[in-house]
């Protein structure tokens, strides 16, 4: 829909009246009229989007769940504590008082553990937060960003005494970088480049150990039992490896984030690099079914390993070049079928 076309004939009062109306230029005998942009019906008008949650909060109904049932038993874990102690005291002020002092040391124990549940919380968060800031300055940003970011990074590791040395490389190389993605890859190679190493090991040793147990394992159960408390602790390690060592609502909260990977990056099937490697070279027709399995376990955890790397680096690969499946577990169907060859001969 476009505006019906006019003619207004220039040095004539009607047009110096029209141009007066329209709010239009008036340069000499030449009148300039604005055009004004119709509204088009077929586009949908722009709304501002609604806040999500419960009453605008970003709360849902699960999250209001949880918090109620969490108030309403510590209340009542209260009342039946003083209710207990005032029992006692009656009765016995000796016993009242001995239960008092239980109290308070059962408070105070509690009372630590939430502090490092809050304090693994903390540094997990912060780990989240330089991984999102060094993609953005990958993508552009200053140098100034990228120089602090490399601070904060290197404060994360100022209290291991093996990254002093990377440490010290950091700090002498950042004066002499002009360009954010030199300063990250500087970060990289002087603090991540060792840690990668430990992780991509604890990854290997996870899947091999698996890999063997559950194909010697002679019942299911086991083997789900196995490849869980496996998992668990290869999730424990990489964590420790590089943001401190997580409590278990630490560890749940890490759990939930490398499934929340899996689930964008493909899920927990093996690529078709790795089912080349097992199926195409022939191997899947000298492999028991026993060992065949066991493989497929380790693959499937080194590839939860894999996640875990990704979700609790501080930092994106920059330079460094991202392990795959191959790198960690590209053995495991080598080793079994030389052992199944073995083993038939």
């Amino acid at each position: 829909m476009t505006k019906a076309p006019r003619a207004i004939l220039l040095g004539d009062r009607a047009a110096e009246e029209i141009a007066a109306e329209d709010g239009a230029l008036r340069q000499g005998d030449v009148a300039i009229l604005p055009e004004s942009e119709p509204i088009d019906a077929g586009e949908p008008a722009r709304t501002t989007p609604r806040p999500r949650g419960v009453l605008g909060l970003g709360l849902s109904w699960g999250s209001l769940f949880v918090a109620g049932l969490s108030g309403f038993l510590a209340l009542a874990a209260g009342i039946w504590v003083e209710n207990t102690i005032t029992a006692l005291m009656r009765q016995n002020p000796a016993l009242g008082y001995a239960a008092l002092a239980c109290a308070a040391l059962a408070g105070l124990a509690l009372a630590v553990m939430l502090a490092r549940v809050l304090r693994d919380i903390l540094r997990e968060r912060k780990v989240e937060t330089l991984h999102r800031q060094g993609g953005d300055l990958l993508s552009g940003g200053s140098t100034e960003a990228a120089k602090a970011l490399a601070g904060e990074l290197s404060g994360l590791y100022r209290g291991r005494a093996e990254a002093a040395r990377g440490r010290a490389e950091l700090a002498a190389a950042l004066p002499q970088l002009f360009a954010p993605r030199d300063v990250l890859s500087v970060a990289e190679r002087c603090l991540l480049v060792p840690l990668d190493r430990q992780a991509q090991a604890q990854i290997a040793i996870a899947a091999r150990r698996v890999s063997l147990v559950t194909a010697v394992s002679p019942r299911a159960l086991v083997d789900v039992l196995f490849v869980l408390v496996a998992c668990a602790r290869l999730l424990r390690a990489i964590a420790g490896i590089y943001a401190g060592r997580p409590g278990t609502l630490g560890l749940l909260r890490l759990a939930r984030q490398v499934l929340n990977h899996l689930v964008l990056t493909g899920g927990m099937a093996a690529g078709d690099a790795v089912v080349q490697q097992v199926l195409g070279q022939g191997l899947a027709a000298r492999l028991s079914a026993k060992l065949g399995e066991g493989v497929i376990n380790g693959m499937l955890t080194a590839r939860i390993g894999l996640a875990a790397l990704a979700v609790c680096r501080p930092l994106p690969f920059v330079e460094a070049t991202p392990p795959t499946l191959s790198d960690v577990a590209g053995d495991l169907a080598v080793r079994r079928a030389g052992k199944a060859e073995a083993e038939a001969e």
